[in-house]
């Protein structure tokens, strides 16, 4: 892989880790900890974090799919763009959507049980977490 396009997918790789590390596994959580947050309020920040989050991640994922694409990447690199390309797709088009609909009916008051979706967010999170160490090294390495 050229250098100049491994140095850029890289660093946009580790930018995007940062912000999934900081926001998913750091403000997320503790949001909910913080004196006066109810769980609608609590909802309705993340729901505008996550929003932006995932807006700037789509940026990130392009920039990192042309880098490689024009880089004549070797084929590990592909398959570990394409791996956490294709979880952020899921997490967008999959479950996000349910969480959004399942928070609006907390946001209009229900009272419902925990969610599952939350579950598979995080399990998402986890692997395109592992997977953007994984790509960030190769590409160190290239």
């Amino acid at each position: 892989m050229n250098a100049t396009s491994a140095a850029t997918a890289g660093a946009v790789t580790f930018v995007w880790l940062g912000m999934v590390l900081a926001i998913s596994f750091l403000e997320a959580p503790l949001k909910f900890r913080a004196p006066g947050v109810t769980i609608p309020l609590g909802l309705g920040i993340g729901r505008l974090v996550f929003r932006a989050l995932n807006t700037v991640e789509a940026v990130l994922a392009a920039v990192v799919i042309v880098a490689v694409a024009v880089g004549a990447a070797p084929a590990r690199t592909i398959a570990l763009t394409a791996t956490v390309t294709a979880l952020l797709a899921v997490q967008l088009a999959a479950v996000r959507p349910a969480l959004n609909r399942r928070s609006d009916r907390v946001l209009a008051g229900e009272d419902l049980p925990r969610s599952r979706g939350h579950l598979w967010y995080v399990a998402l999170e986890i692997l395109k977490t592992a997977t953007l160490i994984a790509l960030g090294i190769t590409l160190s390495a290239s």
